[in-house]
């Protein structure tokens, strides 16, 4: 079809009230030349009140520091500029309902803005016009935010133990090599506390799995409240096993650490009538250290303490195990320790 045919059909002015986006044009001076049915919606701000005034008197000097900086630079070097939301959310003040702007400034409509300058007239080297085109992102905004919520969400299940709410074999495993490596640097301690529900298979048999389930749940809730540093990582080893890294923490002090523990596990004073140990729930527990200053690996650690939990148990259980990992020079393998873990120096707690 001919273009005079079409001009009649397509005036311009409902073509550009017809777009889906902001449309604002500004001449050298700034004032408004052509403010669009959408900008009226979203601003609130009728087209006659808006026309032939400059742009910052139409919003009342509301307009941000970087779009009145990318304005200069448009008129200056005659060069398309774009203000992305990601670094600037919303450099016009333009609402989804205009009621909204007197709720303040935290309302305004996410927004992306690109300003284009436009030549009117070939013969004169000022002759450039701006055109303004403002895109609502909104819509773009809340599905990031929902794919940034999911992702972290995703993320947690990852390290996250789906019963317990404590970390996982697989967060564990990663923790212990970064914080190994961390105590071996700087020649500190670490030690590892393993723990064991007592006859926990008979438990299940005579109440059920799901008793069993809140059981454990109620263990980790006991052995948690005596946790008081961030940096110490409790986690599920395996089923009815616990075990938790301490960091520049000594003997003497991941042995009080894993007392406190039992004795937090048998205040619950959950009814277990199967136990060959007491009547209610009880906990074994290992804990091994590596001294700062002696080469350790993350499996002579683990089996160190898998030790200490056999030992603990050997010993009739609801009790407290310590084993050392050796020195690398010596031939012993592992220090066993029949009374009290050797004092060194004082613990974080």
């Amino acid at each position: 079809m001919p273009a005079s045919l079409l001009a009649p059909l397509l005036p311009w002015s409902q073509m550009v009230d017809a777009l889906n986006t902001g449309l604002i044009v500004l001449n050298p001076r700034g004032e408004v030349l052509l403010w669009n049915a959408w900008v009226v919606r979203h601003s609130g701000i009728e087209a006659p009140a808006a026309l032939g005034r400059t742009l910052e008197s139409v919003f009342a000097n509301d307009l941000s520091l970087s779009f009145i900086s990318a304005l200069k630079n448009v008129l200056t070097y005659k060069l398309p500029v774009v203000l992305s939301n990601v670094l600037h959310r919303t450099p016009l003040p333009l609402y989804q309902r205009p009621e909204d702007a007197v709720k303040g400034p935290q309302q305004r409509m996410p927004q992306s803005l690109t300003l284009v300058p436009l030549r009117h007239d070939i013969a004169s080297d000022d002759g450039f016009l701006v055109m303004l085109q403002i895109a609502d992102t909104s819509s773009f905004m809340k599905r990031e935010r929902m794919l940034q919520s999911r992702t972290e969400k995703l993320s947690r299940e990852a390290v996250i133990d789906g019963l317990t709410g404590i970390y996982n074999r697989k967060y564990f495993d990663q923790k212990l090599a970064i914080e190994l490596s961390r105590a071996q640097r700087q020649k500190t301690p670490l030690s590892l506390v393993m723990l064991d529900v007592d006859y926990f298979k008979k438990y299940n048999d005579t109440y059920g799995h799901p008793a069993g389930d809140r059981v454990l749940q109620a263990v980790v809730g006991a052995a948690q409240s005596q946790l008081n540093r961030l940096s110490d990582i409790f986690a599920r080893y395996g089923g009815e096993e616990f075990i938790i890294i301490l960091p520049s923490c000594d003997p003497s002090g991941a042995t009080r650490i894993a007392e406190k523990v039992r004795l937090a596990v048998l205040a619950l004073q959950l009814d277990h009538a199967r136990s060959q140990v007491a009547q209610h729930i009880t906990v074994s527990l290992g804990v091994a250290t590596c001294l700062g200053g002696v080469v350790c690996t993350e499996t002579r650690l683990l089996d160190t303490v898998d030790k200490a939990l056999y030992a603990a148990k050997g010993r009739g259980r609801n009790t407290v195990q310590w084993l050392s990992v050796s020195d690398a020079h010596s031939t012993g393998g592992y220090v066993t320790n029949g009374q009290n873990p050797p004092v060194s120096s004082p613990s974080i707690e």
